[in-house]
């Protein structure tokens, strides 16, 4: 789970995290952990296939400067809910930044799939579990993240790598 869709990507091209740079980062974490059949997304024809994979946002429209409001939240929070209901075999949810962590944990609070008293700090690679729900946050693969280097490539593929053992019943956690 992300923020929002790029308004110059998602927006754009019908596909989330499709025709931007973090999109870019994303589908080559999937495609090298399994989730993908391809590394690239260019567009919603471009073949791509996700297995044991969905790919969602808190937002259904890029905030100014990437903070949303309480409001912008609550307003999109009710299609994240929808989502969430109708993802029956959810096990694994890898949060995006700290915005897209956090959304995850609050919309399925609200859904009553978990609970907890305060929220699970974000740090890069951190796991939450609750029950058959496990949590993992992620630095959000933006330009600013990734271009500094506060992002790498090993750091984001090991987030899906641990997804994936999750997955397989046998995390090293």
């Amino acid at each position: 789970m992300g923020l929002a869709p790029a308004a110059h990507g998602g927006n754009r091209t019908g596909r989330m995290f499709t025709g931007d740079n973090s999109g870019n980062w994303l589908y080559r974490a999937l495609y090298k952990a399994g989730f993908a059949n391809q590394p690239t997304s260019v567009g919603r024809n471009d073949g791509l296939t996700l297995t044991d994979c969905y790919i969602t946002a808190a937002l259904r429209c890029a905030p100014p400067q990437n903070k949303p409001t309480a409001e912008e939240i609550a307003t999109c929070g009710r299609y994240l809910l929808q989502e969430i209901d109708l993802l029956k075999n959810v096990r694994v949810v890898v949060g995006l930044g700290r915005i897209g962590f956090e959304a995850a944990l609050r919309a399925y609070k609200q859904a009553g799939k978990i609970d907890f008293t305060s929220l699970p700090k974000f740090a890069h690679g951190a796991v939450c579990k609750f029950q058959d729900l496990t949590f993992i946050a992620s630095f959000h693969p933006s330009q600013q993240n990734t271009f500094t280097g506060k992002l790498t490539e090993p750091m984001f593929d090991k987030v899906f790598d641990t997804a994936k053992e999750f997955l397989q019943g046998h995390p090293n956690n």
